[in-house]
Parts: structure tokens; sequence; C-alpha cells
């Protein structure tokens, strides 16, 4: 018995992908057998569905069936083929391809709602990602409230641990509004859309994950009427600004918690009668509290305190603060740790105030996200627009440590499959962030030394960064064909090294880093503005000829990862204006097949 049917085809699946509820799927088999067949049946179960429908039979052996479903939910789907005397089971193979078996993994079918919309701004688009204390400084001189603060010219080392070996993220660098307005054309000129902030609020900390007052900007980092300059600035430029919505912690150090008596506040850490005592989760009071992975300085907030959100998702809140300034997005830290019903209400205030993007991290397949025994709604039309998509990230880089191009295909697929498509378009399909070693350090193949002292110390060899920067040209090329919105960590652009964090967070090279890598970004860049509408489409991705496709209705990216040259046809690369007969090892170009 041989079943054909491939969930990743038209011919046998329609639409692809995740469906609307109310949305008619249609599906298509076929069978090869020379038995007697009397009947197909296509089981549909979720955890609050179940159901069986037969198949029609047509000729040539095949089946169909055409059903929908009315409630958003993650539903899974097999098939049963039916002899006179034998039940065959139909799974798939881990590509979308059916196979007979039994305990065979089943097809996801995504059901999202209706009339889940996304903002149009952002797809296509391109976000640059920066830590603020480290992009940019224009200043007179660095004014630090900040108690044991420690404060380093642009080109000092950056502190991973004091004297005792204890990390307090205390060393500030200064990177301030300013700074990033002076660079505004700069991000303009490498085709940037949006920047994603990590945390600007005020806080003790260099990395702000510790917020101490959500309504104020650091001091450090500018002033309220500099923030609303930038809005202005970069909306002159086609450039709208993302915040980080710390939104399952804040600082012990903060209006809030207030440990450290030093905000004009009654804290939790201060009085079980503060009006923020119920936010926390005391173990013994007041030193035992619950706090972010153990992380004494973020106490978490407890998962219904009714009072934190409305702070922030009620009128006058935070989310309506700085969305009525002109901020365009929230992107929500550690959004599996704060409830469903919390980022309903998150994405509830932010779409009172037009089309406000809200991401999620999320390090995993988002659509089948299970955290604190529950299975997340995230894009399910009720929750997030998109996500990050660190499944592609690691898609990429595994593809190019081991050239299966196979296996990448199916990575990206899997994805696509389970995402509605307007989360994927929502989402940052990103290659390095603050929580990850620096991506030219990840493809340059180096193993890390054993220490961090040493790790910190270390640079790569010139043989080794070349390696990296030829392969990064590639990956980036990769990211920036395939769905979603490209985003590039601040840096990764002009090849800043550096290993985990904080040692990935050094200052953005003042002498403009290596001009060759930020010429392919640029070119890439402008590029991606150019075709901005195809790369809001739809994708295809094959091998041709050993050579790795990824199709953007008619605009390809061509890419050799075997170890051959291989001859093409000549055609004109648009990055390089140049024309190309043949691919060595990861060269590639970029053609337009509807202009040939």
């Amino acid at each position: 018995m041989k079943v054909i049917y491939n969930s990743r085809d038209l011919n046998f699946k329609k639409p692809f992908g995740a469906v609307k509820t109310g949305q008619k799927v249609f599906i298509k088999l076929k069978l090869q057998t020379m038995k007697e067949v009397t009947g197909v049946s296509l089981f549909l179960r979720s955890d609050s569905y179940k159901n069986k429908f037969s198949l029609t039979p047509l000729k040539n052996k095949e089946y169909s069936l055409e059903f929908s479903v009315d409630d958003p939910e993650i539903y899974y789907y097999r098939f049963e083929v039916y002899t006179h005397n034998k039940t065959y089971y139909v799974g798939h193979n881990g590509q979308g391809i059916a196979i007979v078996g039994e305990w065979l993994p089943e097809w996801q079918l995504t059901v999202y709602d209706k009339n889940f919309a996304t903002p149009e701004w952002l797809k296509g688009g391109l976000i640059y990602h920066i830590f603020p204390d480290r992009f940019a400084r224009v200043s007179d001189g660095i004014k630090v409230e900040k108690e044991n603060a420690i404060i380093r010219s642009w080109y000092q080392e950056l502190s991973i641990q004091d004297a005792e070996g204890k990390y307090f993220a205390n060393d500030f660098y200064g990177g301030n509004i300013k700074g990033v307005i002076s660079k505004l054309e700069y991000l303009r000129d490498l085709g940037v859309s949006a920047i994603y902030f990590s945390p600007i609020f005020k806080s003790s900390s260099n990395h702000r994950y510790d917020t101490g007052d959500y309504f104020e900007i650091d001091p450090l980092f500018g002033t309220e009427e500099e923030f609303k300059l930038l809005l202005k600035e970069a909306k002159k430029l086609g450039i709208e600004i993302i915040l980080d919505g710390v939104f399952n912690h804040t600082g012990a150090d903060s209006v809030y918690f207030n440990k450290f008596g030093n905000y004009n506040s009654v804290g939790a850490y201060q009085s079980t009668f503060s009006e923020y005592y119920d936010w926390y989760t005391f173990y013994n009071y007041p030193n035992d509290y619950h706090c972010w992975w153990g992380v004494t300085v973020c106490p978490t907030i407890s998962r219904n305190a009714k009072g934190f959100q409305d702070m922030i998702a009620g009128p006058g809140g935070v989310i309506e603060k700085w969305s009525l300034m002109g901020v365009k997005g929230w992107r929500l830290d550690v959004v599996d740790e704060i409830s469903d019903a919390f980022v309903e209400k998150i994405r509830e205030r932010s779409k009172k105030h037009g089309d406000v993007v809200v991401i999620g991290e999320v390090w995993e397949d988002a659509s089948t996200k299970i955290s604190y025994d529950e299975k997340r709604k995230y894009l399910l039309g009720k929750e997030l627009d998109g996500v990050m998509n660190y499944p592609y990230k690691e898609a990429i880089i595994d593809l190019l440590k081991t050239g299966d191009m196979q296996s990448f295909i199916n990575q990206v697929y899997t994805i696509a499959e389970n995402y509605p498509k307007e989360a994927l378009d929502c989402s940052m399909t990103l290659l390095g962030t603050h929580d990850t070693v620096r991506i030219i350090n990840v493809l340059s193949g180096v193993i890390p030394p054993a220490t961090k002292k040493e790790r910190l110390a270390y640079r790569l060899s010139d043989i080794d960064y070349e390696r990296g920067r030829k392969l990064l040209r590639v990956a980036s090329l990769i990211q920036y064909f395939l769905p979603g919105v490209a985003t590039v960590y601040y840096g990764d652009e002009v090849g800043v090294e550096g290993f985990e964090d904080p040692i990935n967070r050094r200052p953005f090279p003042k002498t403009g880093g290596d001009k060759i890598l930020l010429a392919h970004y640029q070119s890439l860049g402008k590029m991606r503005k150019q075709y901005r509408e195809k790369f809001k489409g739809k994708f295809k991705i094959n091998i041709e000829n050993d050579i790795l496709v990824i199709d953007r209705e008619g605009l390809k990216a061509m890419v050799n990862l075997s170890q051959e040259t291989i001859r093409i046809k000549p055609q004109e690369d648009i990055l390089s204006k140049k024309v190309v007969s043949k691919l060595n090892r990861y060269d590639f170009i970029v053609v337009d097949s509807l202009m040939l």
C-alpha cells in the first residue's frame, strides 16, 4: 500500500499551511495499490475537538475532502485506508509526505481567528536591534546617577565580573538618544524600516532589563523630549520605533519594589501595606522572594497581578503613554512567563492606538509552545502579531555547518506551515541578539576558549575572521530572503566579535568596522527596499543543479554550498551588477527571473 500526499504541495492541500476559522480546507490524496480499497478517512483532533471525515472517491484512485473548523486551535490530522481485511494507518515522514505505518507523526493544522490581521507597515521591512548603552554617543560628558557605576571610555573593554567574581552590569558607555539620531542616515542606508531598542526605561543596570520606572526614560540614555525628537526624525526617513516590554519582572531597585530606598515610594520590599505588595511573591518577607531565574535584582511579577497589568495595559498605562507618543511596537521579553490573558490585554491596548505591532520572545516553534503546563495561544489571533524566529536562525547556522539543504528546507517549511502567514510576515528573522554569541564568531567555527576571561580577551585570527565573514555574507543573504522581517543586531553588519553576554554587547566601532561587510549589508538593504512587495509575498525553496534557490515571487537568491564549482546560465547579479556564469563554493547571486 502506497499513499501519495504532501501537505506542502497545493495539488494535495489548499491553502498552504495555517487556515482561518471557517475557511475551507481542500484535501486530496492518491493511492497506489492492487488491493481493493473500501474507504479512506481523515481523523482530525485537538484538545477540545475530535472528528472523522470520509473522503470522496474520485477516478484514478484519488480521494478528496473539503472541510472547515470554527474554533481557533492547533489541530492534528492523519488518514486511514480500509480494505476488506486490513486498515492502513497513514502519517507523515517529518517533511509533510505521507507514509504508511503505525504511530507515525500526524500533520499539524493551525486554525487561527478569521479576523486576525497584523500591521502592514512592518511586512517586508528590516529591523535594526540596538543595545542602547553601546550603539552611539553624542555627549559633552557622562553624568551617571547610579550607585557603584563604572564609566567606560568608548574603546575600553567591558566588564564581565568584579574582584569577587560577580557580574553587576554596572559598567556604562553612555550610548544615548542623541547618538542614535546622529546615526539615522546610516540606518537609512542599511535599508532599516524599524529600530528595536532593548530596554530604554529607567533602571540601575546597563542592560536595563531590571526596570525601575516604566514611565521614565533612563536619564543616561536621554530625555523624553529627545526621544520625541528621535521619533520625529526617524519617521522622516521611514523608520519606526519598537520598544522592549519587560513585563514579567521589575528591578529590585524600582518604584514598585524599592529594595534600596532609592525611589520616593513605599515599595513592596518596604511594607506589606505597599500598593505594590501583591504584585510579588514573598516566601519569607522581605528578603526571600520569587525572582527571574534566581536573579535577586529582578523580582518576578505574579502572573495574575491585576494592579501591574492595569498599569501596563490599562487606560493611561505604559502601553498607552508611549504609543500616543508615536512608538509603533513592543517586543515582549520572556513572553512565555506572562499569562495568555495578560498578553491579550497588551495586544488589545496596543491596537487601540492603530497598527502597533506586538512581537514575542519565543525561542521554539511558537505555535506549539508549552509553558507553565499550558499550551500557548500566541498565534491564534488574540495575542501576538509575530515572534522572534529563532528556529530560522538555527536552520541557517545548521545549513552552513552541514551543507544539508534538504534539512534546511524542511526546517523552514515546518515553521511556515505552522504559523499563520500574517504572523510569519511580522516575525523577526534574525541571526543574532543581545542573548546570543555574535554571529561572526559562530560562523567562524572557532571553539570558544574555556574560561569567560579568556573568551573576553579572544579575537578571531585573520583566517578565522575571513571564514566567518564569508559565511556571514551567505547567511545574511539567506536571512534576507526568508519569510519575515529581516533583523540585524547592531554591529553584526560591521563584524563586531564576541561570545556570550555580556561579551556580545561591545560598543559599536566608531571607526565603522568592516567596510567590506558593511557594503554587503547596504546592498542587501537596498535590494530589500527595492523589492519590498516581493518580500511580503510568497516564497519557494528548492534545489536546482545542486544550487539552493530561494524564490520570492520571481526574485531569486542562488547559493552554491557544494565543494564544486557549478556553471550556470550567464545572468546579471542584482547585488554586484556583474554577469555571472559560474559559482564557486559559498558564491551567490540574486536575479530577477521575470526580467530575463
